[in-house]
């Protein structure tokens, strides 16, 4: 069984002596991803930065590979940890091959004179991120993504055992911040190394953790794996979400609902709406959906944006109880949207639905653009 790689042990933190955090207890092993999490201010990067050794522990210890860190000299902890904070570094007439070059100092010497073996190590790890047409470039006119890639390269080819980031895909598209996570992702399963980030995207992070950490009111709030950390009520309390929702089930946010009565019916499933609500949410025309199960995936993007949502028990058939109330509603309504395209045996009364809809000469709209 592996052992733990970093340990934080009753860490507090914080400035000018003033604990921000305190009681901080974790633990992380090589081959493992452990994610910060929580609204900015919280906390995140102060913890990175105490961890990283660039802020001064107000209490506790943090131990590397068995090592406490505040024992360990610069060269030492350089050679098994690198970071990559937020802080803008402004070299003057510095390449990006050169920046990558600096992640070899540990291992150069005084001189910094790169052998051939640390010259292919920054070419790899330029490689690695997809930066190697940047290596001629000056690294002060490259756009924030562009420089966020090349120092993770210069993290990458300092060939650590854990990497500490700050908040990695800030300024990335989202091409790229897949393309890194997906990087680091491959380094902690080939390389085995650990990885210690804050992340803003909680999508993201539920996917890629293998542990997450939330901050909030000052101090360490949950810890554990992302099934056991990741619930919409939660997440919801975690950021102050108040004008809109977080869905855990589909790692999705959506926009504030209108509340108002109704104007619109959408018969879907099966995903088939959920262009239509977010459309007609994006217009402001208050919408009720149905007959939906609660295992639908409409179902989920329904209920965070639809004024009402006839709901059917997951896997049952639609009863005629709620036909007739989704009857009533659609029947109050301006104008009847239908999105699908088929039926089966567990929504066929919303067909049965529509067919009396038409025979009342209420017209139905299969193109949500007319």
């Amino acid at each position: 069984m592996k052992k733990d790689y970093i340990i934080t042990k009753d860490l507090s933190v914080g400035y000018n002596n003033i604990p921000l955090i305190e009681n901080i207890n974790l633990k992380l092993r090589r081959g493992e991803i452990l994610t910060l999490i929580g609204a900015n201010g919280s906390g995140k990067s102060t913890i990175l930065k105490s961890i990283a050794k660039q802020l001064s522990l107000i209490n506790g210890y943090v131990y590397l590979d068995g090592n406490s860190l505040g024992k360990m000299s610069e060269s030492d902890i350089s050679k098994k940890m690198s970071v990559v904070l937020t802080t803008r570094i402004n070299p003057e007439l510095m390449s990006c091959y050169d920046i990558v070059a600096t992640g070899r100092y540990p291992y150069t010497g005084r001189l910094g004179v790169l052998s051939d073996y640390d010259r292919k190590k920054v070419i790899e790890a330029m490689e690695l991120v997809n930066a190697i047409e940047l290596a001629d470039c000056d690294f002060s006119l490259i756009s924030d993504g562009q420089r966020q890639r090349v120092l993770l390269a210069r993290a990458i080819c300092q060939e650590p055992e854990i990497i500490v980031l700050d908040e990695p895909t800030s300024f990335l598209d989202i091409k790229h911040k897949l393309e890194l996570l997906s990087i680091l992702k491959k380094m902690v399963d080939e390389k085995n190394i650990a990885v210690i980030m804050s992340l803003h995207e909680i999508d993201l992070a539920q996917k890629i953790s293998d542990y997450v950490v939330c901050i909030h009111n000052n101090k360490i709030e949950r810890y554990g794996a992302p099934e056991e950390v990741f619930n919409t009520d939660y997440i919801t309390e975690l950021y102050n979400i108040k004008n809109g929702s977080y869905n855990a089930e589909l790692g999705c946010l959506e926009l504030e609902k209108n509340a108002s009565n109704p104007k619109v019916f959408v018969v879907g499933g099966n995903g088939s709406g959920i262009n239509l609500y977010r459309k007609l949410q994006r217009d402001g025309i208050p919408f009720a959906a149905g007959v939906l199960q609660e295992n639908d995936i409409d179902y989920y993007v329904a209920r965070a944006l639809a004024s009402k949502v006839i709901v059917e028990k997951a896997f049952e058939s639609i009863s005629d109880e709620k036909i007739r109330e989704a009857e009533k509603i659609a029947l109050s309504c301006e104008k009847v949207y239908c999105t699908l395209n088929e039926f089966g045996s567990a929504n066929i009364k919303n067909k049965y639905l529509l067919e009396k809809i038409l025979a009342l000469g209420i017209e139905i709209c299969y193109d949500m653009y007319s």
